[in-house]
Formats: C-alpha cells, structure tokens, sequence
C-alpha cells in the first residue's frame, strides 16, 4: 500500500505545477507517468456549470467514440422475433425476454449495455431497481429503448459510451486506454468534449464548461483547458 502511495504522490507532484493543457499535451503527459502491470483505463471528468437538480439541465446521452475504448463491451437485449434475430446477427451476447427478466432477477448482471425494443418495457420496467442504480435501465433518452435493435448493438459493440452528470454536474466517461496511439486517444477525447460542448442545455448561466481532467486507472489527473 505504501509503494502505491509513494507513487502516486510522485505522479501527483508531476502533473501539479502544469496549468490546463491542450489535449496532446495533456495525452503526452498522461502516457510520460510510469507504468503499470495493467494498460490503464483513460477516462474523462467534466465539470459542468449546470442546476443538477433541473430537469432541463440534465446532460445525457451517449457518443460513439471514433477509435472505441479498447474493450468489448457485453451487451443484452430484451426483444422477440425479428428484432431478436436482428440482435443475434449484430453480436448480442444475450438475447431474451421472459427468460432473460428471470436471471437479472436472479442476480446476473455481467454485462455492460442492456437494449430493448419498445413492446418490451412493460417486461424491463420491474427491473428498474436493479439496473438503474447501475446505470443499466433502458431509455429512449439514451437510445438503448428502440425499434432498431441490431443497429444499438453494433453501435455498443464499437465502443459507444453512455453518459450522465453527477449530483455534482460532473459528467464522467471512458474514452480510452492508455496504450492508444496519441493521436488517436486525443481524436477520442475531442470528441467527448465536443459532444458535451453541444448539449448544453438553454436554461445554462454563466460558464459551461468549468474544467476538464483526464486520468488513468493508476494515473492523478490532468487538467485539459476548457
């Protein structure tokens, strides 16, 4: 425990004197500190100027990352004839309806997306208080409710990411690994900032963007100019 402290404290002092950074100076630094047993997880914390308990304020939705996030992710999906076959074909790694309820019921929860056609909800509402905590409900909002089920998965399966602010208005996502080409974990990040950049919400005051940070899963932060 002491070494990993030691260590982290030695990153720390490293990424502390240096201002917000542009995102290849920021990625650089990220991948200078010392290295882990593991390819670290990159992810992302925006800080936004935003009323969290606004309905209207509330920054949701989901990007396809352009180079994905280094992983696979597990993907169910609760829907019945064509729209089942047509998640099988695009890569599903569960598909099913009652049966399907029965084992998140029962416990299973080892997957990362769950998808549904609409005529399922009535199936996939009861499951609210085991998937929503974890960020696993269906909704329309975020496009994991929809007619077009095989496109969904795909789209997961590529590397897209969800994403919701805090009851702080920080919005946090993966965007990566360390072991990314710079180039390329630098395409992802822009992208996420530029996406979060959009959506900012009518009824907004003042600054939006109040601060960006990348970390690895081992790694302090480093501070992006927002």
């Amino acid at each position: 425990m002491s070494t990993s402290s030691k260590r982290m404290m030695s990153l720390a002092n490293k990424a502390k004197d240096k201002g917000p950074l542009s995102v290849e100076q920021a990625v650089d630094l990220l991948q200078s500190f010392e290295a882990v047993k593991f390819d670290q997880t990159v992810e992302i914390a925006m800080r936004l100027g935003i009323d969290p308990k606004q309905a209207d304020q509330i920054v949701r939705g989901s990007i396809v990352l352009p180079n994905g996030i280094g992983r696979t992710k597990r993907v169910v999906v609760f829907a019945k004839g064509d729209a089942a076959e047509d998640a099988r074909a695009a890569g599903a790694d569960e598909v099913g309806d009652e049966d399907l309820a029965k084992k998140i019921k029962d416990g299973w929860l080892d997957f990362d997306a769950c998808i549904a056609s609409p005529d399922m909800m009535g199936l996939v509402g009861p499951l609210g208080k085991l998937l929503g905590p974890r960020g696993l409900m269906p909704s329309p909002r975020a496009g994991t409710v929809t007619p077009e089920v095989g496109k969904i998965v795909t789209e997961y399966k590529a590397g897209k990411v969800e994403f919701r602010n805090d009851a702080s208005g920080i919005v946090h996502a993966v965007v990566g690994k360390l072991s990314f080409d710079k180039q390329k974990l630098g395409e992802n990040i822009r992208a996420f900032i530029d996406c979060i950049d959009g959506m900012k919400p009518g009824t907004t005051k003042g600054h939006y963007i109040k601060s960006i940070t990348i970390s690895g899963t081992m790694s302090p932060g480093v501070r992006i100019a927002a």
